[in-house]
């Protein structure tokens, strides 16, 4: 097991983001010095990833010992395939932008965002997907593939970087506090029809969670490898919605055909999935468990949190 506990000095693309902002607590707790980047004036360093030549002019000078890719351009829950492209484009050019920043930086480990949903979107059956089956296989659709392409290829830079210890971990749907209070107001205006889940699950993982499970990769991950990280209980989009309205005492979403979804065709897509994942590897190499076995006791933990 890799080890690296002593104070670091890392640079977080993403930082004032959501999942960006509980990651950056948790490396402060653990000790670990964090410098936002990304293009808002509350980050340390301002830079579009997108941009190579001004990326790599705001970290002259600096030096970093690990470089933490958690950018996207999500502001809110995508719905459609185009509210993905964006982030797709992220996953591509920014982490290639971002590799060479992190290697002129010194840095000498690169960690990075990825999700489940590179395994393929679509029906996976009952058994647990772990890091040993395939990861970016072909997308149904041009716009499934425009998605994978750009989760295949954010891993592949960052196993591929030259000089660099890249390491990937493959989060499951995030839901938590910044994550969840977007469905709250629309479950009570009964503004979130869903449909039954079928018999189809998906992985989730809290939020501070995740951020636990970037601590433990900066510290204990294996140089190129990867990481399914989720909670122990998966569940469909329906029931975890209905967690969120049973939590808040809120009215459960009315209930629609799936096919009724197709205009919002990347949530379509999301719903009409079932993929469970094995976190073994998580646990026996980086020590991470989930504090919250399931939505449930994590969307508890933030109504008293909210209450206190």
């Amino acid at each position: 097991m890799t080890t690296n506990h002593a104070s670091q000095s890392i640079l977080l693309a993403g930082a004032s983001g959501v999942l960006g902002r509980h990651i950056a607590h948790a490396l402060a707790e653990a000790g670990h010095k964090v410098t936002g980047l990304g293009r808002s004036g509350e980050n340390g360093i301002r830079a579009d990833l997108m941009d190579r030549d001004a990326l790599l002019r705001a970290v002259d000078g600096h030096r970093f010992d690990t470089v933490i890719h958690a950018a996207t351009a999500l502001r809110k829950t995508p719905m459609r395939d185009s509210d993905m492209y964006a982030t797709d484009a992220l996953r591509t050019e920014g982490t290639a932008h971002l590799a060479e920043a992190a290697r002129a930086c010194g840095a000498r480990r690169f960690v990075v965002e990825s999700m489940v949903f590179g395994y393929g979107y679509g029906d996976h059956g009952d058994r647990p997907l772990t890091e040993a089956d395939p990861f970016g296989p072909p997308g149904r659709t041009p716009r499934l593939e425009r998605h994978i392409a750009g989760m295949r290829t954010k891993e592949r830079l960052a196993f591929g970087a030259e000089g660099l210890e890249g390491v990937a971990l493959r989060f499951g749907c995030f839901y938590g506090p910044g994550g969840t209070d977007a469905l709250v107001p629309l479950l009570r205006k009964r503004q979130l029809p869903v449909p039954g889940d079928r018999g189809r699950v998906l992985p989730w993982v809290e939020l501070t969670d995740a951020a636990r499970a970037v601590v433990a990769a900066v510290e204990r991950g294996r140089p190129g490898q990867a990481y399914n990280i989720a909670d122990d209980t998966p569940m469909g989009f329906r029931a975890h919605v209905e967690a969120v309205a049973r939590t808040f005492g809120l009215p459960k979403p009315m209930t629609v055909p799936l096919w009724l979804m197709k205009p919002m065709s990347y949530a379509h897509t999301m719903m009409a999935s079932r993929l469970r994942v094995s976190t073994a590897k998580a646990d026996g190499e980086l020590g991470w468990r989930p504090r919250y076995a399931s939505s449930g006791e994590g969307l508890a933990a933030m109504r008293s949190a909210s209450r206190g």
